[in-house]
């Protein structure tokens, strides 16, 4: 059997191993600000992301109607462009 000093034992154990409401509620506080933190950054670098995907896809189209006039002009001046 147990007698109060086991018993105190195993109370003072489950105190430091468990935390206790106003530890978890900092915790959550804590873990609250991080997440935010985190967030912001990850909302900040898809902007970014999405901004140079567009700036890709704009560049592509200028390429490819750069091209088609290229090959537009060489047509009429009769020369034969090589690939």
């Amino acid at each position: 059997m147990l007698d109060k000093s086991d018993i105190k034992a195993v109370i003072e154990a489950n105190g430091e191993v468990f935390p206790t409401k106003e530890e978890f509620s900092s915790f959550q506080e804590e873990m609250r600000k991080s997440f935010s933190s985190l967030l912001t950054s990850i909302d900040s670098y898809a902007t970014k992301a999405d901004t140079y995907f567009q700036e890709m896809v704009m560049l592509s189209h200028k390429v490819d109607r750069h091209e088609k006039w290229l090959k537009q002009i060489a047509d009429k001046l009769g020369l034969k462009l090589e690939i």
